[in-house]
């Protein structure tokens, strides 16, 4: 698609931001294992928390073609970022915007917003993934709220969360309707994070395990209707799955640029190895590839700015963004032959990172169950 002069502009500052100065120190986040608080603040200056908000609760209120953009030039920069920014703008800050009430907006959305406070959101359980109806966190109604106990697994930001959208069984005999959805503030007594996972790749975003222990939550922090928390927590998958497309496109993005500058500067036989038809070729394969599955994300993103339900499109490009994603990783750090291998090319680390692209946010299995349906 052809950008307008505005998601040009957006995509231009952006990318001149996350150049100087998120990429430069995104080895030194991993080797960290987070970021710095202050860094969320500069990217909430930037406009990319709550980024499709709109300007009256402190958003940026641009369109959601300029937010996959935005997603693209951060995911560029440092894949782990991207993965925080993309939960923090579709299941938290537009959750908050599409469901929450008056009272949670006030309370959640203004720090949200400006980056003083990172969401976290709490689904998935150890033996509860793909089958989010199979969750076995419990909140029993007392006086004056709830009382949550169970355990949460692979949670995005779960250390560093001041809120987290926690959902749990309240009618264990209501099935899919008796599920309920909570905005647990992580300084309550019970809240306790269990462990920080050490993963593959990611390693700047904490990824946890949650325990509630008797967990008191007030009643003003139900979130939406009770009983609607599996409906609440899968209407944003059109966004989520849209943001993590989009990153993967970023860190695809990357790595192609890494392995054609390599292939410029590297002579073989006399000659630059991109001018072999064996390294050309594939460069140009990988090239097609990542631009098609570009086109797909900004598609479905135009789908979703012009209203229109786009779960199907949305899905393919999660698909096949994370599936090229990888592909065009491996395919640049076998350009490079043995340095691809090594860590201070920086192909290593992305692709470390973009391999759990087809695992969150709904596995391929799983897209590949909603087109099907689709269809």
């Amino acid at each position: 698609m052809v950008l307008n002069e505005t998601q040009t502009a957006i995509q231009d500052s952006i990318r001149d931001f996350a150049q100087a100065e998120i990429r430069p120190n995104s080895a030194a986040y991993e080797r960290a294992a987070g970021y710095p608080p202050a860094l969320f603040i500069r990217l909430a200056e930037m406009g990319l928390m709550g980024m499709t908000a709109p300007e009256e609760v402190g958003g940026a209120g641009a369109d959601y073609v300029s937010y996959a953009l935005a997603l693209i030039e951060l995911g560029a920069a440092d894949g782990a970022l991207s993965t925080i920014v993309s939960i923090q703008n579709s299941l938290l800050i537009n959750g908050i915007l599409t469901y929450g009430s008056a009272a949670q907006k006030a309370r959640f959305l203004p720090d949200l917003v400006a980056g003083r406070m990172i969401g976290a959101f709490a689904l998935t359980e150890a033996d509860a993934g793909s089958d989010a109806a199979a969750i076995a966190t419990r909140a029993v109604k007392v006086a004056g709220g709830w009382r949550l106990n169970g355990a949460k697994q692979f949670i995005t930001s779960g250390k560093i969360a001041g809120v987290t959208m926690v959902y749990a069984v309240t009618d264990p005999a209501a099935g899919k309707k008796g599920i309920s959805g909570f905005l647990v503030p992580t300084d309550s007594p019970g809240y306790i994070v269990e462990k920080v996972e050490h993963k593959l790749g990611q390693a700047a975003s904490d990824t946890c395990a949650i325990r509630f222990e008797n967990l008191f939550v007030g009643e003003d922090l139900l979130f939406g209707a009770e009983g609607a928390g599996l409906r609440l927590a899968l209407s944003n998958l059109e966004v989520g799955r849209i943001g993590i497309a989009a990153q993967c496109i970023g860190m695809a993005q990357a790595a192609l640029e890494i392995a054609v500058a390599y292939a410029k500067d590297r002579k073989s036989m006399g000659k630059a190895i991109i001018e072999h038809q064996a390294v050309g070729f594939r460069l140009a394969d990988l090239a097609a590839k990542l631009e098609a599955a570009k086109q797909l994300v900004l598609h479905a993103a135009a789908m979703k700015d012009a209203a229109v339900p786009c779960l199907k499109e949305a899905s393919m490009a999660k698909l096949v963004a994370s599936e090229t994603a990888e592909t065009v990783c491996s395919g640049a750090i076998q350009t490079l032959g043995g340095y691809g291998y090594l860590e201070e090319f920086g192909l290593a680390k992305i692709y470390r990172d973009v391999r759990v692209c087809q695992i969150y946010e709904g596995t391929s299995d799983i897209q590949r169950m909603v087109i099907a349906r689709a269809l």
